[in-house]
Protein backbone atom coordinates (compact mmCIF):
# COMPACT_ATOMS: atom_id res chain seq x y z
CA UNK A 1 0.00 0.00 0.00
CA UNK A 2 1.41 3.36 -1.00
CA UNK A 3 1.93 5.70 1.96
CA UNK A 4 4.03 8.55 3.33
CA UNK A 5 5.59 9.15 6.71
CA UNK A 6 4.43 12.15 8.78
CA UNK A 7 6.02 13.58 11.93
CA UNK A 8 4.79 16.39 14.18
CA UNK A 9 7.58 17.37 16.58
CA UNK A 10 6.41 19.32 19.62
CA UNK A 11 8.15 20.89 22.56
CA UNK A 12 7.58 17.87 24.79
CA UNK A 13 6.32 15.07 22.54
CA UNK A 14 6.28 13.79 18.98
CA UNK A 15 3.26 12.52 17.09
CA UNK A 16 3.72 10.46 13.96
CA UNK A 17 1.65 8.66 11.38
CA UNK A 18 1.75 6.71 8.19
CA UNK A 19 -0.67 8.45 5.83
CA UNK A 20 -2.39 6.90 2.83
CA UNK A 21 -3.12 8.44 -0.54
CA UNK A 22 -6.55 9.68 0.55
CA UNK A 23 -5.17 11.28 3.72
CA UNK A 24 -6.18 8.36 5.92
CA UNK A 25 -4.15 7.64 9.05
CA UNK A 26 -2.92 4.09 8.54
CA UNK A 27 -0.79 3.96 11.68
CA UNK A 28 -0.21 6.36 14.57
CA UNK A 29 2.41 6.54 17.31
CA UNK A 30 3.76 8.94 19.95
CA UNK A 31 7.11 9.41 21.64
CA UNK A 32 8.62 11.97 24.05
CA UNK A 33 11.16 14.32 22.50
CA UNK A 34 13.56 13.83 25.40
CA UNK A 35 14.48 17.50 25.35
CA UNK A 36 15.87 17.24 28.90
CA UNK A 37 18.79 15.33 27.36
CA UNK A 38 19.77 18.20 25.08
CA UNK A 39 19.26 19.26 21.45
CA UNK A 40 21.45 16.55 19.93
CA UNK A 41 19.43 13.91 21.75
CA UNK A 42 16.20 15.43 20.41
CA UNK A 43 17.54 15.23 16.86
CA UNK A 44 18.56 11.62 17.41
CA UNK A 45 15.12 10.80 18.82
CA UNK A 46 13.42 12.28 15.74
CA UNK A 47 15.65 10.28 13.39
CA UNK A 48 15.18 7.05 15.36
CA UNK A 49 11.41 7.51 15.48
CA UNK A 50 11.27 8.12 11.73
CA UNK A 51 13.36 5.01 11.07
CA UNK A 52 11.02 2.92 13.24
CA UNK A 53 8.02 4.17 11.31
CA UNK A 54 9.67 3.46 7.98
CA UNK A 55 10.38 -0.11 9.12
CA UNK A 56 6.79 -0.54 10.29
CA UNK A 57 5.43 0.67 6.98
CA UNK A 58 7.71 -1.65 5.03
CA UNK A 59 6.66 -4.63 7.13
CA UNK A 60 2.96 -3.78 7.22
CA UNK A 61 2.35 -2.50 3.69
CA UNK A 62 5.06 -4.19 1.65
CA UNK A 63 6.88 -1.06 0.53
CA UNK A 64 8.73 1.86 2.12
CA UNK A 65 7.22 5.31 2.51
CA UNK A 66 7.19 7.24 -0.76
CA UNK A 67 8.13 10.48 1.01
CA UNK A 68 8.19 12.04 4.45
CA UNK A 69 6.92 15.27 5.94
CA UNK A 70 7.89 16.77 9.28
CA UNK A 71 6.44 19.73 11.18
CA UNK A 72 8.62 21.44 13.76
CA UNK A 73 8.18 24.45 16.06
CA UNK A 74 10.08 27.71 16.08
CA UNK A 75 11.76 29.39 13.13
CA UNK A 76 11.84 27.16 10.07
CA UNK A 77 13.45 27.64 6.66
CA UNK A 78 11.10 25.52 4.55
CA UNK A 79 13.06 26.01 1.32
CA UNK A 80 16.42 24.94 2.74
CA UNK A 81 14.94 22.30 5.02
CA UNK A 82 16.57 23.74 8.12
CA UNK A 83 15.13 24.00 11.65
CA UNK A 84 16.67 27.44 12.21
CA UNK A 85 15.75 28.07 15.84
CA UNK A 86 13.62 26.53 18.57
CA UNK A 87 14.05 27.51 22.19
CA UNK A 88 11.95 24.63 23.51
CA UNK A 89 14.03 22.03 21.66
CA UNK A 90 17.36 23.81 21.92
CA UNK A 91 17.80 23.66 18.13
CA UNK A 92 19.75 26.11 16.04
CA UNK A 93 20.42 25.56 12.32
CA UNK A 94 19.65 21.83 12.28
CA UNK A 95 19.63 20.53 8.65
CA UNK A 96 16.75 18.25 9.51
CA UNK A 97 15.55 17.56 5.98
CA UNK A 98 18.95 16.28 4.85
CA UNK A 99 19.44 14.25 8.04
CA UNK A 100 16.03 12.61 7.74
CA UNK A 101 16.42 11.85 4.06
CA UNK A 102 19.74 10.15 4.70
CA UNK A 103 18.33 8.14 7.62
CA UNK A 104 15.30 7.08 5.57
CA UNK A 105 17.28 5.75 2.64
CA UNK A 106 17.16 8.84 0.45
CA UNK A 107 13.40 9.42 0.27
CA UNK A 108 12.35 13.04 -0.32
CA UNK A 109 11.54 14.93 2.88
CA UNK A 110 9.47 18.10 3.30
CA UNK A 111 10.02 20.30 6.35
CA UNK A 112 7.44 22.79 7.61
CA UNK A 113 6.54 25.09 10.51
CA UNK A 114 4.14 23.40 12.91
CA UNK A 115 1.39 26.02 12.78
CA UNK A 116 1.58 26.45 9.02
CA UNK A 117 1.53 22.68 8.60
CA UNK A 118 -1.50 22.31 10.87
CA UNK A 119 -3.14 25.16 8.99
CA UNK A 120 -2.51 23.40 5.68
CA UNK A 121 -4.41 20.37 6.95
CA UNK A 122 -7.27 22.43 8.41
CA UNK A 123 -7.57 24.36 5.15
CA UNK A 124 -7.57 21.39 2.81
CA UNK A 125 -9.32 18.63 4.75
CA UNK A 126 -10.49 20.22 8.01
CA UNK A 127 -12.64 23.15 9.06
CA UNK A 128 -11.48 25.34 6.16
CA UNK A 129 -12.15 22.82 3.41
CA UNK A 130 -13.35 24.67 0.31
CA UNK A 131 -12.28 28.14 1.50
CA UNK A 132 -10.01 29.91 -0.98
CA UNK A 133 -8.71 32.26 1.73
CA UNK A 134 -8.50 31.31 5.40
CA UNK A 135 -6.68 32.24 8.59
CA UNK A 136 -5.88 29.50 11.10
CA UNK A 137 -5.08 30.72 14.62
CA UNK A 138 -4.30 28.21 17.40
CA UNK A 139 -4.53 29.67 20.89
CA UNK A 140 -2.27 27.98 23.39
CA UNK A 141 1.06 28.60 25.11
CA UNK A 142 1.61 31.23 22.43
CA UNK A 143 -0.37 32.47 19.45
CA UNK A 144 0.64 32.10 15.83
CA UNK A 145 -1.27 31.93 12.58
CA UNK A 146 -1.35 30.27 9.18
CA UNK A 147 -2.45 32.25 6.13
CA UNK A 148 -4.15 29.97 3.62
CA UNK A 149 -4.37 30.92 -0.05
CA UNK A 150 -5.83 28.57 -2.66
CA UNK A 151 -4.80 25.34 -0.97
CA UNK A 152 -1.36 26.43 0.22
CA UNK A 153 -0.06 28.29 3.27
CA UNK A 154 1.96 31.47 2.86
CA UNK A 155 5.32 31.44 4.65
CA UNK A 156 6.35 34.99 3.76
CA UNK A 157 9.66 36.24 2.39
CA UNK A 158 11.58 35.21 5.51
CA UNK A 159 9.35 32.51 7.02
CA UNK A 160 7.60 34.78 9.54
CA UNK A 161 4.19 35.22 7.91
CA UNK A 162 1.26 34.74 10.26
CA UNK A 163 2.91 35.71 13.55
CA UNK A 164 -0.26 37.38 14.77
CA UNK A 165 0.68 36.75 18.40
CA UNK A 166 3.13 39.62 18.11
CA UNK A 167 0.67 42.19 16.84
CA UNK A 168 0.61 44.90 19.51
CA UNK A 169 -2.92 45.21 20.85
CA UNK A 170 -2.17 47.04 24.11
CA UNK A 171 0.53 49.65 23.39
CA UNK A 172 2.85 50.10 26.35
CA UNK A 173 1.42 47.00 28.00
CA UNK A 174 2.95 43.79 29.30
CA UNK A 175 6.53 43.03 28.24
CA UNK A 176 6.84 40.29 25.63
CA UNK A 177 9.93 38.10 25.21
CA UNK A 178 10.02 39.20 21.56
CA UNK A 179 11.12 42.65 22.74
CA UNK A 180 7.84 44.49 22.29
CA UNK A 181 5.21 45.44 24.85
CA UNK A 182 1.51 44.69 24.65
CA UNK A 183 1.63 41.76 22.19
CA UNK A 184 -1.57 39.81 21.59
CA UNK A 185 -0.24 36.55 23.01
CA UNK A 186 0.49 38.25 26.34
CA UNK A 187 -3.27 38.76 26.75
CA UNK A 188 -5.15 36.12 24.79
CA UNK A 189 -3.07 32.94 24.80
CA UNK A 190 -3.99 30.01 27.02
CA UNK A 191 -0.89 30.76 29.07
CA UNK A 192 -1.91 34.40 29.55
CA UNK A 193 -5.48 33.53 30.51
CA UNK A 194 -4.27 30.88 32.92
CA UNK A 195 -1.85 33.29 34.58
CA UNK A 196 -4.48 36.03 34.87
CA UNK A 197 -7.01 33.61 36.35
CA UNK A 198 -4.49 32.15 38.80
CA UNK A 199 -3.84 35.66 40.08
CA UNK A 200 -7.53 36.56 40.23
CA UNK A 201 -8.63 33.40 42.08
CA UNK A 202 -5.56 33.04 44.27
CA UNK A 203 -4.76 29.51 43.08
CA UNK A 204 -1.29 29.34 41.48
CA UNK A 205 -2.18 25.98 39.90
CA UNK A 206 -5.25 27.32 38.05
CA UNK A 207 -5.12 27.37 34.26
CA UNK A 208 -7.15 28.59 31.28
CA UNK A 209 -9.40 25.52 31.31
CA UNK A 210 -10.26 26.26 34.95
CA UNK A 211 -11.10 29.82 33.98
CA UNK A 212 -13.39 28.65 31.17
CA UNK A 213 -15.22 26.32 33.56
CA UNK A 214 -15.62 29.14 36.06
CA UNK A 215 -17.02 31.40 33.34
CA UNK A 216 -19.55 28.73 32.38
CA UNK A 217 -20.50 28.44 36.07
CA UNK A 218 -21.19 32.17 36.31
CA UNK A 219 -18.13 33.36 38.24
CA UNK A 220 -17.90 37.14 37.82
CA UNK A 221 -14.12 37.29 38.35
CA UNK A 222 -13.57 34.63 35.70
CA UNK A 223 -15.92 36.45 33.32
CA UNK A 224 -13.83 39.61 33.67
CA UNK A 225 -10.57 37.77 32.95
CA UNK A 226 -12.12 35.90 30.04
CA UNK A 227 -13.68 38.98 28.46
CA UNK A 228 -10.36 40.82 28.67
CA UNK A 229 -8.74 38.04 26.68
CA UNK A 230 -11.58 37.93 24.16
CA UNK A 231 -11.40 41.70 23.63
CA UNK A 232 -7.65 41.56 23.05
CA UNK A 233 -8.06 38.64 20.66
CA UNK A 234 -10.77 40.47 18.72
CA UNK A 235 -8.56 43.56 18.40
CA UNK A 236 -5.73 41.48 16.95
CA UNK A 237 -7.99 39.53 14.63
CA UNK A 238 -9.63 42.64 13.17
CA UNK A 239 -6.15 43.88 12.28
CA UNK A 240 -5.61 40.57 10.49
CA UNK A 241 -8.97 40.89 8.69
CA UNK A 242 -8.00 44.35 7.49
CA UNK A 243 -4.72 43.08 6.03
CA UNK A 244 -5.72 39.62 4.78
CA UNK A 245 -9.50 39.62 4.16
CA UNK A 246 -9.93 35.88 4.90
CA UNK A 247 -13.13 34.09 4.01
CA UNK A 248 -12.87 31.72 6.99
CA UNK A 249 -11.30 32.14 10.42
CA UNK A 250 -10.36 28.83 12.06
CA UNK A 251 -9.64 28.95 15.79
CA UNK A 252 -7.78 26.02 17.34
CA UNK A 253 -5.58 25.22 20.29
CA UNK A 254 -6.40 24.80 23.94
CA UNK A 255 -8.73 27.78 24.31
CA UNK A 256 -10.91 26.59 21.43
CA UNK A 257 -11.84 23.57 23.54
CA UNK A 258 -14.00 25.95 25.60
CA UNK A 259 -16.51 25.86 22.73
CA UNK A 260 -19.36 28.37 22.97
CA UNK A 261 -17.75 29.92 26.07
CA UNK A 262 -15.12 31.26 23.67
CA UNK A 263 -16.86 31.44 20.32
CA UNK A 264 -20.07 33.23 21.35
CA UNK A 265 -18.39 36.29 22.92
CA UNK A 266 -15.62 36.28 20.28
CA UNK A 267 -18.09 36.43 17.39
CA UNK A 268 -19.90 39.28 19.12
CA UNK A 269 -16.65 41.16 19.83
CA UNK A 270 -15.61 40.82 16.20
CA UNK A 271 -19.02 41.91 14.94
CA UNK A 272 -18.88 45.14 16.97
CA UNK A 273 -15.36 45.98 15.76
CA UNK A 274 -15.56 45.57 12.00
CA UNK A 275 -16.49 48.61 9.95
CA UNK A 276 -15.75 48.27 6.23
CA UNK A 277 -14.13 44.85 6.68
CA UNK A 278 -16.05 41.73 5.78
CA UNK A 279 -16.54 39.47 8.78
CA UNK A 280 -15.29 35.95 7.93
CA UNK A 281 -17.03 32.78 9.00
CA UNK A 282 -15.63 31.90 12.43
CA UNK A 283 -15.31 28.16 13.08
CA UNK A 284 -13.48 25.87 15.51
CA UNK A 285 -10.65 23.73 14.17
CA UNK A 286 -11.83 20.32 13.08
CA UNK A 287 -8.78 18.06 13.22
CA UNK A 288 -7.65 18.47 16.82
CA UNK A 289 -4.16 17.25 17.60
CA UNK A 290 -4.10 15.23 14.37
CA UNK A 291 -3.69 18.44 12.33
CA UNK A 292 0.10 18.49 12.51
CA UNK A 293 0.51 14.88 11.36
CA UNK A 294 -2.08 15.24 8.63
CA UNK A 295 -0.47 18.44 7.44
CA UNK A 296 2.97 16.82 7.42
CA UNK A 297 1.44 14.00 5.39
CA UNK A 298 0.05 16.52 2.89
CA UNK A 299 3.49 18.13 2.60
CA UNK A 300 4.95 14.69 1.88
CA UNK A 301 2.35 13.84 -0.76
CA UNK A 302 2.81 17.24 -2.40
CA UNK A 303 6.55 16.67 -2.54
CA UNK A 304 6.09 13.16 -3.92
CA UNK A 305 3.80 14.49 -6.63
CA UNK A 306 6.46 16.92 -7.84
CA UNK A 307 9.21 14.30 -7.86
CA UNK A 308 11.44 16.74 -5.95
CA UNK A 309 14.52 15.61 -4.08
CA UNK A 310 16.20 17.30 -1.11
CA UNK A 311 19.56 18.97 -1.72
CA UNK A 312 22.61 17.07 -0.53
CA UNK A 313 23.92 20.16 1.27
CA UNK A 314 21.56 22.84 2.59
CA UNK A 315 24.33 25.43 2.41
CA UNK A 316 25.25 28.10 4.93
CA UNK A 317 22.59 29.16 7.40
CA UNK A 318 21.25 32.72 7.30
CA UNK A 319 22.00 35.00 10.22
CA UNK A 320 19.18 34.75 12.77
CA UNK A 321 18.94 37.09 15.75
CA UNK A 322 18.96 35.40 19.19
CA UNK A 323 15.23 35.80 19.84
CA UNK A 324 13.20 33.60 22.14
CA UNK A 325 10.91 31.23 20.30
CA UNK A 326 7.38 32.10 21.42
CA UNK A 327 5.51 30.16 18.76
CA UNK A 328 6.06 26.57 19.75
CA UNK A 329 2.40 26.04 19.16
CA UNK A 330 2.56 22.30 19.03
CA UNK A 331 2.67 22.42 22.81
CA UNK A 332 -0.75 24.04 22.68
CA UNK A 333 -2.48 20.84 21.67
CA UNK A 334 -0.10 18.33 23.22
Amino acid sequence: MKHVLALDVGGTGMKAALVGVEGELLHRARRPTGRERGPEAVTAAVLDFAAELRAHGLAEFGEPAAAAGVAVPGIVDDDRGVAVYSANLGWRDVPLRALLSERLGGVPVALGHDVRTGGLAEGRIGAGRGADRFLFVPLGTGIAGAIGIDGRVEAGAHGFAGEIGHVVVRPGGVDCPCGQRGCLERYASAAAVGQAWATACGDPEADAADCARAVAAGDARAAEVWQGAVDALADGLVTAFTLLDPRTLIIGGGLAEAGPTLFDPLREALRTRVTFQKLPTVVPAGLGDNAGCLGAGLLAWDLHATGARPPADPGPAPLVPPVRDTTDSSEVTT
